[in-house]
């Protein structure tokens, strides 16, 4: 993945820059709106990390630009400015995610491999996803189904739509703030157990008849859709 950061803060910009290259990607960074617009309208990236509130051009009018010169690969806007109503202004800007500061580099950099990895699917011919599978267990997106070694399993909707984001997301570790965001439509921590209480209903369902675990906790970092 190769990826502009633009953020005027230096150690951020290092964190950040340190934490993607360690991944294997290739990151170019600005410090300032103008250098990173240069950047952004002179070559190919995967992704646009933007810091909201740059010297000499803010970040939305960056984006902007960029959006006006049909520069439409994925944008994570970082801001100190966490209040829901700049979250909206930043998506409204044309942002394709929105992480308030201080953040977690796992959290940036899982949203940032999803983003690339959609970005990519839809610009792949190959039709709509129908159904998604590991193990023996199937999902139909269609028939709005889910079997297990065959067995069709009694799910709601809810759990329809966390087993779904997991399995698209499989073998990647999801935050609970992404699950909330992604799942629930919560841009905020609710101070519930709504996401246990649903992984525990989908593993006991799952899991029926002696069937392999698939949902796996990482503590202090969220779930992850794996075979053992």
């Amino acid at each position: 993945m190769k990826l502009l950061v633009i953020e005027d803060d230096k150690t951020t910009l290092e964190y950040i820059k340190k934490g993607f290259v360690e991944q294997g990607n290739v990151v170019d960074t600005a410090e300032n709106g103008p250098d990173g617009l240069f950047f952004a309208t002179s070559n190919n990236y995967d992704l646009v990390v933007l810091d909201r509130m740059l010297p000499k051009m803010d970040g939305l009018a960056v984006l902007a630009a960029m959006r006006a010169a049909n520069i439409n690969i994925p944008v994570i806007i970082l801001s100190a400015l966490g209040h829901v109503d700049e979250r909206i202004k930043g998506l409204k800007a044309g942002g394709d995610d929105y992480l308030a500061k201080p953040f977690s580099f796992q959290e940036l950099y899982i949203r940032a491999t999803i983003l690339v990895e959609r970005d990519s699917a839809s610009n792949q011919a190959n039709g709509p996803v129908t159904e998604l599978t590991i193990d023996n267990l199937v999902m139909d997106l269609v028939g709005h189904k889910v079997l297990r070694a065959g067995k069709e399993l009694t799910i709601q909707p809810k759990e329809f739509q966390l087993l779904r984001y997991l399995l698209e997301h499989q073998g990647q570790v999801i935050s609970r703030t992404l699950l909330f965001e992604s799942v629930w439509d919560y841009h905020f921590d609710p101070k519930t157990n709504v996401i246990d209480v649903h992984v525990a209903k989908l593993r006991k369902k799952l899991e029926e008849n002696g069937e392999s675990q698939l949902i796996h906790t990482v503590r202090g970092a969220g779930y992850v859709v794996r075979t053992l």
